[in-house]
């Protein structure tokens, strides 16, 4: 029996050391961890338990009869993280560059299933070369049968991808199905085609880290939510997110112990707003103000920075954050920020997840660009995601409210459960200089009319009341009450039970 345990622990030693020794050094020397070194820190301790840990594939051209690694290049299996169940895979790099074989497909597609089958996340440490060239079509049939699983699991589960190493050609492909992507600085990389095909292709001369960097991704394709500087980092991190998502789209928001007082009265939030229409402010400030104890994990935050995304929790229960940002374009949507917070909303959506909007937009940004970039059908987007969202909605306007835009920032009319303005609001078609000019374009050679006509532009319309005698806004509130005011109205709508009419799946303006 001891022979027995003993080769036991023989083999799992094996498995344990992936590529070797050697490739082990490699890695650490360019700054990553191993794949084993990235679940120990991701995971509670002593909570990993693997599964497929001898699996080898079955692949015999090209001499790979004669290389053979337990594991096959993927680490699977479950864990905890603060004793929340969740699904895990880490690719090691260190056993064929990591890249994806029959068998290597196989293990995560299982691991995939079991996540959907027991109402649990799934988060994928990606770290690979690509299909394993040496098994031609059977690695790209391995790679579409992890796409259809990142298919049927969306809304089903949250599924979160970190890349931490090279991602190119197909692997992009399932991050880009999964809710989140966060990247390493200066070790990852996202690209369909590399550089050296680009430059034999379209003759562009660029790095990698140029083409599908942390960089990259954060700030100019949108590809990634967030970027940290070192594997550490970002397991820290995924670990911090977690706590705030759901388990599934049955379970609802995780609630935990808070240490912050429901009705704190906040009274810098009276002089946030300037008394200067056009001078901006960090809204930020009130995100952060608002949430217990001032956490606030914010998504893409740097891109589409005049729109602001992320989670909160207030009275220990997770909020999902959209807000216009004015220290950016004055706060004006385009279309990078209606495509951002679009497709948060339409996370917290899924996973039931409350809706809080922090708004103060004086329009959307103007130009031929944005209208040449479908500014229209991207602005769609964030209309229709908010407009079909059943969660429990609550919009604060602080300042301005113009136009389209105020139809887009989840007002009473596309079903705000409650919706409140301070003081400081302006809830109008358009500002009050440009609206005098239409009104009264015959008397623009009379200064001392246009301005006493501004003058009562902005009394009868630059203010929170005449909506408010609609009943499009429910309350003007004191901006030093709003925390208080938000969690009661959250939890007044704690219940809310809405459901849209059946439909085999609805058709977002793409």
């Amino acid at each position: 029996m001891q022979d027995i345990l003993d080769q036991l622990e023989a083999r799992r030693a094996e498995a344990r050391q992936g590529g070797g020794q050697r490739r082990i050094d490699s890695q650490h020397a360019k700054g990553k961890l191993t794949a084993r070194e990235r679940l120990e820190l991701l995971l509670d301790p002593g909570s990993f338990e693997e599964f497929d840990m001898f699996v080898k594939h079955r692949s015999t051209d090209f001499g790979m009869d004669e290389q053979h690694y337990p594991g096959d290049g993927v680490i699977t299996g479950w864990g905890t993280i603060n004793g929340r169940k969740t699904f895990v895979y880490a690719q090691d790099f260190t056993v064929f560059g990591g890249s994806l074989s029959e068998t290597h497909a196989q293990k995560i597609c299982k691991v995939q299933r079991m996540a959907m089958k027991q109402g649990a996340p799934i988060i994928g440490l990606n770290d690979s070369g690509g299909a394993r060239i040496q098994e031609g079509v059977a690695a790209l049939a391995g790679y579409t049968d992890v796409f259809q699983n990142n298919i049927i699991a969306s809304g089903v589960i949250p599924q979160i991808s970190v890349i931490m190493g090279p991602s190119a050609g197909g692997a992009v492909y399932s991050p880009a199905l999964t809710d989140f992507i966060f990247m390493v600085r200066d070790t990852s990389y996202m690209f369909l085609t590399g550089p050296d095909v680009l430059k034999t292709v379209t003759n562009e001369v660029v790095t990698a880290e140029e083409l599908g960097g942390a960089k990259t991704h954060t700030t100019k394709s949108s590809v990634a939510d967030g970027a940290f500087d070192n594997d550490m980092e970002a397991l820290a991190e995924i670990r911090r997110l977690f706590d705030f998502l759901p388990l599934n789209n049955r379970e609802g928001v995780p609630e935990r112990t808070f240490f912050d007082k429901h009705d704190r009265i906040d009274n810098s939030l009276d002089t946030l707003v300037p008394e200067n229409p056009n001078i901006p402010y960090d809204m930020k400030e009130l995100v952060t103000k608002i949430a217990d104890e001032g956490d606030f994990f914010e998504i893409q935050a740097d891109f589409a920075k005049n729109m602001l995304t992320g989670f909160i929790r207030l009275e220990g229960r997770t909020i999902g954050v959209v807000a216009n940002q004015p220290m950016v374009l004055a706060g004006c949507i385009d279309s990078d920020a209606s495509r951002k917070a679009a497709r948060f909303v339409r996370f917290c959506d899924c996973f039931s997840i409350p809706l809080l909007t922090l708004v103060d937009v004086p329009g959307f940004l103007p130009g031929t660009s944005q209208e040449f970039g479908g500014v229209i059908k991207h602005g769609a987007k964030l209309l229709y995601a908010f407009g079909e969202a059943t969660v429990p909605k609550v919009t604060v306007i602080t300042r301005k409210a113009y136009g389209g835009a105020y139809c887009v920032m989840s007002p009473k009319h596309l079903g705000g459960d409650i919706n409140y303005a301070w003081p400081t609001a302006q809830i109008a078609v358009m500002g009050a200089k440009g609206a005098v000019e239409i009104l009264h374009r015959k008397e623009l050679d009379k200064p001392d009319v246009i301005a006493q006509k501004t003058a009562e532009y902005e009394d009868m319309f630059l203010s929170p009341f005449r909506a408010a005698e609609r009943g499009y806004i429910d309350e003007v509130i004191q901006p030093r009450s709003t925390r208080k005011r938000l969690t009661r109205a959250f939890a007044l709508l704690k219940e809310k039970n809405l459901t849209n009419p059946w439909k085999k799946h609805d058709n977002l303006p793409l």
